[in-house]
C-alpha cells in the first residue's frame, strides 16, 4: 500500500483523462514519497473505503472511496485523521486548494469514485 498507483493495459490508446489521472504530479508524489509509510484503513464498510498515508512533509495524504452505486457525501474528522487546529486541504486529482477547514472535511464523491486530498495545517 505505499506505492498504490498501478496501471494494466495499453499505454498507446490512453484517452487524455487517463494520461492526465497517471501523470499527475501530486498524485506520483504520494506514491514516492520518501518517507515511505503505507497508506493505512480508517473506515472499511461496503460502500465507503477511507485510507490515511503520513507524508515526509508532516501532511497527511487521504483517499476517501465512494464504493457505492451512486453518489454521496463522504467526510473525515481531525479526530479521525490525529489532526488538530486549521487545516489547508488541497484536492490531488484537480491540483487544487479546496480551502481551510476546522475539525473536519467533506466533499461530494461521484458513484465508484474517489477524492484523493492533502492535509496540512493551516498557516498563522
Amino acid at each position: 500500500m505505499a506505492a498504490p498507483l498501478f496501471y494494466s493495459g495499453d499505454i498507446t490508446r490512453l484517452d487524455d483523462f487517463t494520461l492526465n489521472v497517471l501523470c499527475n504530479s501530486e498524485v506520483i508524489e504520494v506514491d514516492q514519497d520518501p518517507l515511505g509509510k503505507q497508506g493505512k484503513p480508517l473506515l472499511n464498510t461496503l460502500t465507503m473505503l477511507f485510507l490515511q498515508k503520513p507524508m515526509d512533509d508532516g501532511s497527511q495524504a487521504v483517499g476517501l472511496f465512494n464504493l457505492d452505486s451512486a453518489e454521496r457525501k463522504l467526510g473525515v474528522t481531525w479526530k479521525q485523521l490525529g489532526l488538530s487546529g486549521r487545516q489547508r486541504v488541497r484536492d490531488l486529482w484537480r491540483q487544487r486548494d479546496v480551502g481551510l477547514f476546522d475539525g473536519s472535511f467533506e466533499t461530494t464523491v461521484p458513484r465508484h469514485g474517489v477524492a484523493m486530498l492533502r492535509f496540512w495545517p493551516a498557516r498563522k
